[in-house]
């Protein structure tokens, strides 16, 4: 469980996919400078994100960030929307509709689940290698962000 003022850390890479795809899917919804609600790729839950870069702060209530203290998704695709990630709307194109939950329930492996969204994605134009790219530059920009964990 991550406990108040804890660095957050790096997430599995396969979270800065599911965090495109939940923009291409349209499930971030922006309610303050430093708030947003993000819902499952199943529409069955949704989750608080508290965001304040200038302090180096974060908190979700997704089970990544929660329980395992990494920066989960939602975290991520907030980042992406207020321009401190990149974001690219290609790639997120590629990953709209992909029922992250079910995959992640149904395999219980993110290195499978990668595999399956590759495939996908490779369905749609984007190679493995654009997505790893993608993956790599972000994972490094989030190292150098140092958020700790802060419930609002």
């Amino acid at each position: 469980m991550a406990k108040v003022g804890e660095r957050l850390r790096l997430p599995p890479r396969i979270k800065v996919l599911e965090a495109l795809g939940s923009i291409a899917d349209g499930r971030i919804k922006i309610i303050g400078d430093h708030e947003a609600i993000v819902s499952s790729s199943t529409g069955e839950r949704s989750y608080k994100v508290y965001l304040d870069v200038d302090k180096g702060v974060a908190y979700s209530d997704d089970n990544g960030t929660r329980y395992r203290g990494y920066i989960g998704y939602p975290i991520i695709a907030f980042l992406m929307l207020r321009g401190i990630l990149p974001f690219d709307k290609m790639l997120a194109d590629a990953l709209k509709g992909i029922p992250w939950k079910t995959l992640n329930e149904k395999y219980k492996r993110y290195a499978v689940v990668e595999a399956i969204v590759k495939r996908e994605a490779a369905k749609k134009g984007v190679t493995g290698r654009k997505l790893n790219a993608f993956v790599k530059e972000v994972m490094n920009r989030l190292a150098r962000l140092e958020i700790r964990y802060q419930p609002p």
